[in-house]
């Protein structure tokens, strides 16, 4: 008798289209060992950052500061200063805006410090009204996990600053590092384009370094100059802001708010919370606590999304998620110092990337 096999078909898991097999593996670990070796450069670039941030970063911040004040020093060859006193005079001006931000930024800060406990004790009695809401969120947290301690509304303002005021304040020897390759940089600029064209050799090589330089110094010191420009008239914005509500000190909010805005998104977000936080403590009500950051945060999405980028225009519109993941990159590697170059230093970065890679332009059929 004969017997018949029969064949049952399986239905495929998951839907493929057209699975062809692998040829030959060699190529796919070749490609592997590739992605590995520019995955370990990667990393141990990141370390070397890192590791040398007490050198990179005030060096890279002078670099900035010399671009924004190029348009200055090119005046000043215009009518025949001397290099330099053109350089001693951007420099003196560089260290009294420093100081002088400090000194304005420093005083209200440190009373403020001096009054914490009394500040600490009224923001408590004004978060009162969430005392309920968040003694409901703590039985839920503690019927699903349950903990030893009871939570309640607090607040250490010293907890906060100390940290704040850690991070901000740069060590003594990065200062010095900033203002001596400021000087040396403001002093030595049209001679350091030179020695970096000695480097190469071939004439193409060389042209190419030359329009590089000419084009991140063009677009860098464009934008920097106009943001400093939209940023001052910001800072005006918050003091008569801070002086219309009522706010103590408002030439102080004027500075911070001209500082905090060269840093995108967190700046504001810093600005508003400070805003909040000093009015919850000055005005009894929260209404009136909350005019002076709604306002702010008016300001600001009108210079965001309407000023800048019709001053600016088109040539200089960066992407804002490039923005975003730059400023969340260099804040992560560099403090609020790498926040404040993050888009700096995305510009040169897209520059010399538009040099070495330029995109080929869109041609029309014949």
């Amino acid at each position: 008798m004969e017997q018949r096999v029969i064949k049952i078909e399986r239905p495929p898991i998951l839907a493929v289209t057209n699975a062809q097999p692998v040829v030959a593996v060699s190529p796919i670990w070749r490609t592997a060992a590739q992605a590995a070796t520019i995955g370990i450069f990667v990393v141990l670039f990141l370390a070397a950052l890192s590791l040398a941030r007490s050198i990179l970063l005030p060096v890279a911040a002078a670099f900035v500061i010399t671009m924004m004040l190029s348009p200055l020093t090119e005046v000043a060859g215009r009518y025949r200063v001397p290099q330099i006193v053109s350089a001693i005079l951007l420099w003196l001006l560089a260290v009294a805006v420093f100081y002088g931000v400090i000194a304005m930024v420093t005083a209200p800060v440190l009373d403020w410090i001096g009054k914490a406990p009394d500040i600490g004790r009224t923001i408590q009695e004004k978060l009162r009204l969430f005392e309920e809401p968040l003694a409901q969120l703590q039985s839920l947290r503690d019927a699903l996990l349950p903990a030893n301690g009871k939570g309640s509304v607090g607040f250490d303002i010293i907890s906060v600053v100390q940290p704040v005021v850690a991070m901000a304040s740069p060590a003594i020897g990065e200062i010095f590092i900033f203002f001596g390759a400021l000087f040396f940089m403001l002093l030595g600029r049209n001679r350091l384009r030179r020695v970096i064209v000695a480097f190469f050799d071939d004439r193409e090589a060389r042209l190419r370094t030359l329009r590089i330089m000419h084009d991140v110094e063009h677009n860098l010191t464009g934008y920097m100059s106009v943001v400093a420009v939209i940023n001052i008239g910001i800072g005006i914005a918050a003091g008569v802001i801070a002086w219309a509500v009522g706010l103590p000190d408002p030439v102080a909010w004027a500075v911070l708010g001209f500082v905090l805005n060269f840093i995108s998104y967190i700046g504001a977000f810093i600005m508003v919370a400070a805003l909040f936080s000093v009015g919850l403590v000055t005005f009894p009500s929260l209404a009136h606590a909350l005019a002076a950051p709604l306002l702010y945060v008016a300001v600001a999405t009108l210079e965001g999304h309407f000023i800048t980028p019709s001053i600016v225009g088109r040539r200089l519109t960066l992407n804002p998620l490039t923005v975003f993941l730059s400023l969340a990159f260099w804040a992560w590697l560099w403090g609020p110092v790498g926040a404040f170059l993050a888009v700096p230093i995305l510009i040169v970065a897209l520059v010399v990337s538009h040099h070495l890679f330029p995109k080929a332009e869109a041609t029309l059929p014949e």
